[in-house]
C-alpha cells in the first residue's frame, strides 16, 4: 500500500470529545435529558448548522419553536464549548507531530462555519492544519461522497495518498469507496498505531 502523502482528521470525537448527552445529563441528569432529545431531535439540529446554517440562529430558533425547553436548548450555543470537550490530547500530539516531520494534515470535519471559527478562539490546534475542509463553508456535509471529491479537487492529492481517520463507519465507507486510505477511529493509541503501520511515525514519534 502506498505510503500516504497527507493525513486528513475529523475533529469531533478524534481531537475533541463531543459527547452532548454527557453534558446535558451533569446539568438536568439523565431521566430529564432523555426527555428533552426525544422531545426536541437536537442532532437534526446540529445537522442543519454543519449544513450551513447560522450557529446561533438555528438554534435560538429551535428554542422559540419548543418553549418548553427554550432555556436547555440555548445551552447548544450558549455553552458549546462544554458540549464539544475536552480534548484529545493524544490525538492533538499526533496531529502535531505528524506536521513538525513534513507531513501535511488536513482536518475534513462536519462543524458549522461560525461554530468552527468561535472554537478556534478556543482550541489553539484547529489552526495548526495545512488546509481546512469544515462543511458548514462547503455546505455539504460527510458522508456525502461531494464533499470528499471537494477536498480532492482542492489539494490535488489522488485519493489513494490520503490517510483519513474519523468516527463513523459511514464517513470511513464513504471515503474509502473513493480510494482513500482510512482507518475507523475507537482510541488515541489506534490511531498512533495505525499511523506507525503507514510508515509516517516512529513508535517514539506516536507516543502521548
Amino acid at each position: 500500500m502506498q505510503t500516504p502523502e497527507a493525513v486528513v482528521f475529523d475533529i469531533g470525537n478524534v481531537l475533541i470529545e463531543w459527547q452532548p448527552e454527557r453534558y446535558y445529563d451533569a446539568r438536568i441528569g439523565q431521566v430529564r435529558r432523555q426527555a428533552l432529545f426525544a422531545s426536541v431531535d437536537l442532532h437534526a439540529m446540529n445537522e442543519q448548522i454543519d449544513a450551513g446554517g447560522l450557529f446561533r440562529d438555528t438554534v435560538y430558533d429551535m428554542a422559540a419553536k419548543n418553549p418548553d425547553w427554550a432555556t436547555e436548548i440555548r445551552w447548544w450555543y450558549d455553552h458549546w464549548i462544554g458540549l464539544a470537550s475536552p480534548r484529545i490530547e493524544h490525538s492533538i500530539t499526533l496531529q502535531r507531530r505528524l506536521r513538525a516531520k513534513g507531513v501535511p494534515v488536513f482536518a475534513l470535519t462536519n462543524f458549522g462555519d461560525d461554530a468552527f471559527a468561535y472554537a478556534q478562539t478556543k482550541y489553539d490546534f484547529l489552526a495548526e492544519f495545512d488546509r481546512t475542509y469544515v462543511s458548514g463553508r462547503m455546505e455539504v456535509t460527510k458522508p456525502n461522497p461531494a464533499i470528499y471529491a471537494m477536498l480532492e479537487a482542492d489539494c490535488g492529492l489522488a485519493p489513494q495518498a490520503l490517510l483519513f481517520a474519523d468516527d463513523r463507519a459511514e464517513n470511513i465507507a464513504a471515503a474509502a469507496n473513493r480510494g482513500w486510505q482510512t482507518h475507523l477511529f475507537t482510541s488515541p493509541q489506534g490511531w498512533a498505531d495505525r499511523l506507525i503501520a503507514a510508515g509516517l511515525l516512529t513508535e517514539q514519534e506516536a507516543r502521548p
